[in-house]
């Protein structure tokens, strides 16, 4: 795969290291287990999806539209036979709505950070290429401490399948070096922190991507009750805690586009 250009060589990682341990072999599932678990992945808000149309600026028949496109694809599916059961959907229950929001925004260029297994990796990847445009840089491997049961067994990257990485650059070196480095390439549509509660890193990451974001951008994160850092990014906006999804765990979602129409902080020159 051709190194993308917005990142320099050091950082490239078209391929995803081999794990220091055996990847955990996926849990065998029943039919009845397996159902469910589908049906728990594709679990929607009504507030949630309204959210997403109002911060990717469509109409609701259009998240409409993808909600159905997702409930017939084979993303959850795969997802299963990846190794992405029920600890993992517990952990982040907004995987199916990162899906709508990267289709329904239709983003350039998407950074998260904190990658492991990459369960968000393969729902934003899945949009990509649904909507035949677009690249994702992760920034990990991400911390453990914390996280779901069984994610020290699994490898990094074990819940990509091989035919959604051709838009997917992995960037090892989780340091905030290394994000000043993705930050200072193209604009930024969609920026995902998923980094670990430390409030010093959230703060970092946070304060790094906002002016890095493009005029339509998205900012999104994970466990925003975790620490103070989204709140205190909010209310330098002038606005309340921004969520997209309350969870649990919470997850964050800020526009600048809504900022910009407040005269926020966010909105100035050079954005495009």
């Amino acid at each position: 795969m051709d190194r993308p250009p917005s990142l320099p060589r050091s950082l490239a990682g078209a391929a995803v290291p081999v794990a220091p341990r055996p990847a955990r072999r996926p849990v065998l599932l029943t039919p009845a287990a397996r159902k469910a678990l589908r049906q728990r992945m594709l679990l929607f808000r009504q507030a949630s999806l309204d959210r997403i149309a109002d911060l990717a600026g469509v109409d609701e028949t259009a998240v409409k539209r993808f909600r159905k496109e997702l409930g017939e694809s084979e993303v959850p599916e795969i997802l299963l036979q990846r190794g992405a059961g029920l600890p993992f959907t517990r952990e982040l229950p907004q995987g199916a709505l990162l899906y709508l929001l990267v289709r329904a925004l239709r983003p350039t260029r998407i950074v998260e950070t904190g990658v492991r297994p990459g369960y968000s990796t393969a729902w934003m990847l899945a949009a990509l290429d649904a909507n035949g445009t677009g690249e994702l840089v992760s920034l990990g491997p991400g911390p453990t401490s914390g996280r779901a049961a069984g994610v020290h067994e699994v490898g990094v990257g074990q819940f990509v399948a091989p035919s959604l990485r051709e838009r997917w650059t992995l960037v090892l070196g989780n340091t905030e070096e290394r994000l000043r480095e993705i930050v200072a390439g193209p604009r930024i549509d969609l920026f995902f922190y998923d980094n670990g509660p430390d409030a010093e890193r959230a703060r970092f990451e946070l304060h790094s991507a906002w002016p890095a974001l493009s005029r339509r951008g998205v900012l999104l994160a994970h466990h925003i009750d975790a620490n103070p850092a989204w709140a205190e990014l909010c209310e330098r906006q002038g606005l309340p805690v921004q969520v997209l999804d309350p969870g649990p765990p919470p997850l964050g979602a800020l526009g600048v586009s809504a900022t910009a129409e407040r005269g926020g902080a966010a909105a100035g020159p050079g954005r495009r």
